[in-house]
């Protein structure tokens, strides 16, 4: 029996190809031109994976370096 891939599995492996051929140096963007950026590599690598069929949420939120209780209202470090 041929096992069906699932949509996780074939995400990984997209996201596996595009960041391999990126180590390796042949990974073109859409214009033709090489890709020198890690993280313009794992944009791709993301977008071809969503293209397949995964199921991959369009956006992370960033965590910031400092807690929310160390702001002031305008955003400024409080230093104390």
């Amino acid at each position: 029996m041929a096992e069906k891939s699932s949509a996780g599995s074939t995400g990984k492996s997209k996201v596996y190809r595009v960041m391999k051929e990126h180590k390796e140096g042949t990974l073109t963007s859409g214009s033709g031109k090489k890709v020198k950026s890690r993280k313009q590599a794992v944009a791709i690598a993301l977008s071809e994976a969503r293209k397949s069929g995964a199921k991959i949420s369009k956006t992370h939120q960033k965590q910031g370096s400092f807690p929310d209780h160390w702001r002031s209202r305008k955003g400024q470090l409080i230093r104390g």
